[in-house]
């Protein structure tokens, strides 16, 4: 069962400092893995900041096929379309591994993003920055390989650019998930996970129950021509 609690401070936003300086109703949740956030057509009346953890937007089509569209961790809002005056939720947010989530009010947030620079600052490069994700997936769609797909998937999973070390273990996922990411089938994915434990590229046990630890020796597969 989730349960909220006080805030901690998070990796390029104080969450604590924000709620303590912004003058509203402090609200922390914590989700189970696999645990839903919003479901698809739920209304739309928060904003979500990802303290710790990971969560997986997704959207289901009439005929009942999901599409995972976005892999979001740490330090990255969603659910801001609410700010648009989008009403109900276009899609889904579920968490992918046990995670601590800020809920900010639609309105609350409106109102903070006007009155605190370094917040409405922090929002807007989140914003562009999810702009141009949104533009390199479609490229990645269009023109790459499922092979090079599931590498680039996998690369952005461990934040890959955003950390300093040169392995990161990411959080269990399952293959139909990866599947659902690139566009391909399971069994292709399987495929290409064998492959790329056999170079070296990532480590993992069996069912990817312990996670995937991914090296950035996985680079030269997006690279390669």
């Amino acid at each position: 069962m989730r349960k909220t609690r006080t805030a901690t401070s998070a990796n390029g936003f104080d969450a604590q400092t924000f709620l303590d300086s912004a003058g509203f109703a402090k609200r922390i949740v914590e989700y189970r893995r696999n645990e839903v956030v919003f479901a698809q057509g739920d209304r739309g009346d928060s904003v979500f900041y990802i303290q710790k953890g990971g969560v997986k937007l997704s959207v289901v089509s009439k005929t009942g096929k999901e599409a995972v569209v976005a892999m979001l961790g740490p330090t990255d809002f969603f659910g801001e379309g609410c700010l648009a005056d989008q009403a109900l939720r276009i899609g889904s947010a579920t968490a992918i591994t046990p995670s601590t989530v800020l809920v900010i009010g639609r309105t609350q947030m409106a109102k903070v993003l006007h009155e605190q620079n370094k917040l409405a600052d922090r929002f807007i490069a989140h914003m562009v920055m999810r702009n141009v994700r949104i533009e390199q997936d479609l490229i990645d769609q269009l023109f790459n390989s499922s092979e090079k797909r599931l590498a680039r998937a996998l690369l952005l999973l461990a934040r890959y650019g955003k950390q300093t070390k040169p392995r990161q273990v990411v959080a269990t996922i399952s293959q139909e998930t990866l599947s659902e990411m690139i566009g391909t089938t399971r069994s292709r994915v399987n495929f290409f996970m064998n492959k790329f434990k056999k170079l070296g590229f990532i480590e993992y046990d069996g069912n990817l129950d312990k996670g995937i630890q991914i090296n950035s020796s996985l680079l030269s597969v997006v690279l390669h021509d």
